[in-house]
């Protein structure tokens, strides 16, 4: 059995002022064929995943481009359409193969191309008409008909944070091995669920409705269940939540179970969407806590889906109040890294932090700041995946201490701050830029865990996004099934 591998990820905010061009995928992971040669990492996990359970089956493996960029604005044309191409040519110097998996994200969109995965899948399926062809999607991603009508399966992960991604690149290779084989005969549909709010599964009522999913889909007959959140973020005519179903040879139950399922989560749609407390009200929520560490969440300035990382509306506030025991990051600023650097641990320096990436991050901080620490090839975790940091800082300024990145990414695990020496449990509030995905890290060590409304690329209020190509969708459209 011939095996052929790739993987293409990246999520497209269309609010970013951030193109996500070569160097964007360089930074963050670029492989021609050798990805798995490489230390596992949260990125090539599914790759990873897939070649050890094909070569314990003694299939025969093909391993083509993996590439993956931080979610920002669209991608280059020239960067997409090269990277598409590349994966074309290496399947058709394959000959072929008799299973196609790719890892992909679901909400790529290019200069010139609002959908890269079905485009992708496409040209697949046109050189590959017999194989068993299989996607792995990011739940935040746009389902498209092209993924449908190219893909023989699709999987999503089902954790918000991500942190069953191994497991869900397991359960498709399962699937189109079976379906290779001529055991199953997979029938994909999806129905759409009209909405589009941001769904973290740790939490009621979400984590029910994934349990009582991933039981069902156990089901006689039944071969998969996903859960399509959608990406508030991408302005993209396919855009919303939908519910996929797998049946096995049963194109009514896969349309049935689709339905109910979409059915299911519209029902529990309002309590989905809490009321976010503003700055000041989150941290006097903080404040009011006997002990510590109580962490906030900058989501308006998330890297990991879109935003620049270099907001300071919330450090602003900070340092206006005067708090202290207070630990803030992660902050894109490289030019701020290099000078930090140049200056050494220990250097006193007036520094010029954030604000650089237009209004969204606010204006840039003015502060005299002390180098503690400088790292190079630092590293976090998300679940038991690494996740690459690059050069960090760690500076003081009146209390407050801020860690400043080279490479943009989100604040996944405690180690961000542990790594340049930061003792989170003498910290009073702890600020990091993420959604949702820092739950699974700061969740054992937090007395409390916040949620702010904070301003920036990322509109929390899913009712004032701008989008103007989207469908109605809830809660923007009241009633979207008018």
């Amino acid at each position: 059995m011939r095996l052929f591998v790739a993987a293409l990820v990246t999520e497209t905010n269309s609010f970013s002022p951030i193109p996500t061009g070569a160097t964007a995928f360089a930074e963050n992971g670029l492989f021609r064929g050798d990805a798995t040669r490489h230390p596992e990492t949260y990125a090539t996990a599914p790759l990873h995943q897939w070649r050890r359970l094909a070569e314990a089956r003694g299939w025969r493996v093909t391993e083509s481009l993996a590439a993956f960029a931080q979610p920002a604005g669209p991608v280059v044309r020239a960067v997409w359409e090269g990277f598409r191409d590349a994966i074309l040519d290496d399947l058709r110097a394959a000959g072929g193969a008799e299973v196609v998996l790719l890892s992909l994200h679901g909400a790529m969109m290019a200069e010139g191309c609002d959908d890269c995965e079905g485009a992708l899948l496409e040209g697949v399926r046109a050189l590959a008409p017999e194989a068993v062809v299989g996607a792995l999607l990011d739940p935040h991603s746009h389902l498209t008909g092209r993924m449908l009508a190219a893909a023989d399966l699709i999987v999503a992960f089902r954790e918000y944070p991500h942190t069953d991604v191994p497991d869900r690149a397991a359960e498709l290779f399962d699937l189109a091995a079976r379906t290779a084989a001529g055991a199953t005969r997979p029938v994909m549909r999806a129905a759409p669920c009209r909405m589009l709010v941001a769904m973290p599964t740790p939490l009621a009522p979400m984590r029910g409705y994934v349990d009582a999913m991933a039981a069902r889909a156990a089901e006689p007959g039944l071969l998969s269940l996903s859960l399509i959140h959608g990406f508030p973020w991408g302005d993209h005519p396919e855009a919303g939540t939908q519910a996929l179903a797998i049946a096995d040879g049963d194109a009514a139950r896969a349309e049935r179970v689709a339905r109910e399922q979409a059915a299911a989560l519209w029902d529990i749609r309002r309590d989905l969407v809490p009321a976010l407390p503003d700055i000041d009200d989150a941290l006097d929520l903080a404040l009011a806590e006997p002990a510590g560490p109580v962490v906030l969440a900058d989501q308006a300035d998330n890297p990991g889906g879109g935003a620049p990382g270099d907001a300071t509306f919330l450090l602003r506030r900070i340092l206006e109040r005067g708090l202290g025991d207070v630990v803030s990051g992660l902050y894109w600023d490289p030019v701020a890294v290099r000078l930090c650097a140049e200056a050494g641990e220990g250097a006193t320096l007036d520094l010029r932090l954030g604000g650089k990436l237009g209004p969204m991050s606010g204006d840039p901080l003015d502060l005299r700041v002390r180098v503690r620490a400088v790292r190079d090839g630092l590293v976090q975790h998300f679940g038991r995946l690494a996740v690459p940091m690059g050069r960090a800082v760690r500076v003081s300024a009146e209390g407050v201490e801020i860690v400043l990145t080279e490479r943009r990414g989100q604040t996944f695990h405690p180690e961000a701050f542990t790594g340049l020496g930061i003792d989170l449990g003498a910290a009073r509030i702890v600020c990091v830029k993420s959604s949702t995905h820092w739950r699974a890290g700061f969740a054992p060590i937090a007395v409390r865990l916040i949620d702010v409304a904070t301003p920036g690329a990322i509109c929390p209020s899913f009712d004032r996004i701008p989008a103007r190509r989207q469908p109605p969708l809830w809660p923007r459209c009241k009633d979207p099934h008018a």
